[in-house]
């Protein structure tokens, strides 16, 4: 280009970062034509399309989440291309035009449309589906969400945002359930369902599996889940239907006591199934070891014991650190009941103080706590002066109560006895004992997709009211988490086929042997290009120069180079 003799010059920088990667995976998935089939067809207030501004909403979840009236400000540096907007004009992005496609996706068959979607990527990615595993989680949220009650909006449903039980331990505060599944194939996530924050995990399965079903189109998939599962109503219908699975046997069924109660006087024959070296130099060898139990489930199936090296070591100190807790506990109730202003005046009202305080402390069936009634009288003079012969003094009765505690030395020897045990239960007579607990090992890689949702893509906080906008901003979280799951995936993938044990993605150039797409990301969050302008006439592009580092990478992913190249 020939370069104007006069005038001023103007750089004007574009922002790459991680679009052209997250933008050919988003186009390998076919979310565009997906989103603009099944979304209902905008009217004339939609100068922004639905389907642009959701698959905005789901890269800069993947990048750096930001609030809906925010997406202007985070768009604004990038370049124009990479966004698919109007014109390459931010200010088409607002939080109004946004939260309307937030309700246009909600009003879409979002069940088709996933269906739809999950089907395409694993033909396209050619993702194993035989391996499901399912569990779920809590997001707290802060506010009354006074709106989001659970009440139907346009005749579809919505979750209640309210008072359950935490597994965030904020206890607190309200929540919803989120319930994910993931295949073993790279822990890519093949479905969701969004419940009520009082929802518990019994009744979720069965749901779960016919959604599986109908997106997998099969029905001899392996599905593990955790103790929830064990319930009579879950199995039967999965196993009725010729499905598959494998779970954990509560504590509280009798089956389970059974076989502990066996192993206080007997010694089990455990079968060495898998081991695996010491996390660090110098630690011992993770062992799993495996017993099948004489005595079937109460529904007729396998109970497969399971002894592990790594939850005894963990078990063993956790006694004495929990009955530590207690009585510390237990010291902090007697000081509140020396003190004066004390509101435990009965013996029930302090009975039920220390129950409450030694099950906080997680040692209630460890320790027991005995109080202690001692009545104190005190005289005073009915009358005021100096005392005498035929002083009358008036009798004051005071009930003084101290909490003392001893161990359950019988529990806890009956608890050491089985340390590091815990039982399997699956439905499959083709698994052998060590499949099965291989298939159970999997879950650490569900919670990552936990931890990313209500971490990396800050699912929390949520910055709606509107429920039918809640319902639709989890389905973009949902299409984030596969967004970045096939991006690991992808690129793990390759570095095995190359034989690449690992890249220098770390600080200090230090190897990393499992990418995350996180970091994956990160490492592109600073490439910009350059355009050297003069009299509103582009002079030069200076475009980004990749690292070899980066290069290596989008060789990984198989995302050309010239991605990266203005067109």
């Amino acid at each position: 280009m020939d370069t104007p003799k006069g005038g001023p010059f103007g750089l004007i920088s574009h922002r790459l970062g991680a679009l052209p990667i997250l933008n050919h995976f988003l186009d390998r998935i076919g979310l565009d034509d997906l989103l603009q089939r099944w979304l209902p067809a905008p009217d004339r207030r939609f100068k922004l399309l639905p389907a642009t501004a959701i698959r905005l909403m789901v890269i800069n979840l993947l990048v750096r989440r930001a609030p809906l009236y925010g997406l202007a400000e985070w768009a604004a540096p990038y370049a124009p291309g990479l966004l698919g907007l109007p014109g390459g004009d931010t200010a088409w992005l607002n939080d109004d035009r946004v939260g309307r496609a937030l309700a246009s996706l909600f009003d879409a068959d979002r069940a088709s449309l996933l269906t739809e979607l999950i089907v395409g990527v694993v033909a396209e990615f050619g993702i194993d589906t035989a391996e499901m595993h399912n569990d779920s989680t809590s997001v707290s949220v802060h506010g009354q969400y006074v709106d989001a009650g659970g009440a139907p909006v346009r005749g579809k449903p919505t979750a209640a945002v309210t008072f359950g039980h935490s597994k965030d331990h904020r206890p607190d505060l309200k929540q919803l359930v989120w319930i994910l599944t993931v295949s073993a194939d790279g822990s890519v996530p093949m479905a969701y369902r969004l419940a009520d924050g009082n929802t518990s995990d019994d009744p979720t399965h069965i749901p779960t599996w016919d959604a599986l079903v109908k997106v997998l189109g099969r029905r001899d998939f392996l599905y593990i889940a955790d103790s929830k599962l064990c319930s009579g109503d879950a199995m039967r219908h999965i196993d009725g239907e010729g499905g598959r699975f494998v779970t954990v046997l509560p504590r509280t069924r009798s089956e389970d006591k059974w076989l502990r109660d066996w192993m206080q006087t007997n010694q089990p024959q455990w079968t060495e199934a898998i081991r695996l070296p010491g996390e660090r130099i110098g630690d011992l060898p993770r062992i799993w070891s495996v017993l099948l139990s004489p005595l079937p489930s109460a529904e007729g199936y396998r109970i497969i014991w399971v002894h592990s090296s790594v939850k005894a070591a963990r078990d063993e100190p956790t006694r004495p650190s929990r009955i530590e807790a207690g009585a510390a506990a237990i010291d902090a109730l007697n000081t509140k009941l020396a003190g004066p202003k004390t509101r435990l005046k009965t013996l029930a009202a302090v009975e039920a103080a220390a129950a409450t305080a030694l099950a906080d402390a997680g040692a209630a069936r460890w320790m027991q706590a005995t109080v202690t009634e001692t009545v104190e009288d005190s005289f005073r003079q009915e009358k005021r002066g100096r005392p005498g012969a035929d002083t009358r003094y008036r009798r004051t009765t005071r009930t003084h109560y101290t909490v003392s505690w001893r161990t359950r030395d019988d529990v806890i020897a009956y608890d050491a006895a089985t340390d590091g045990c815990f039982p399997l239960v699956p439905n499959t007579r083709h698994l052998t004992e060590t499949d099965v607990l291989a298939a159970y090992r999997y879950p650490p890689n569900l919670e990552r997709r936990h931890h990313l949702l209500k971490s990396v893509q800050d699912a929390d906080p949520i910055w709606l009211r509107d429920p039918a906008r809640i319902e639709a901003i989890f389905c973009c979280q949902f299409l984030a988490l596969l967004a970045g799951a096939l991006i690991e995936r992808e690129i793990r993938t390759a570095m095995r086929a190359a034989a690449t044990n690992d890249i220098p993605l770390y600080p200090e150039l230090r190897a990393c042997e499992a990418p995350s797409a996180e970091r994956i990301l990160a490492v592109f969050a600073d490439l910009t290009r350059h355009e050297l302008h003069r009299n509103g006439r582009l002079v030069q592009t200076f475009e980004a120069e990749l690292t070899p580092l980066q290069q290596q990478i989008l060789d990984l992913l198989g995302v050309p180079a010239t991605a990266y190249r203005a067109t």
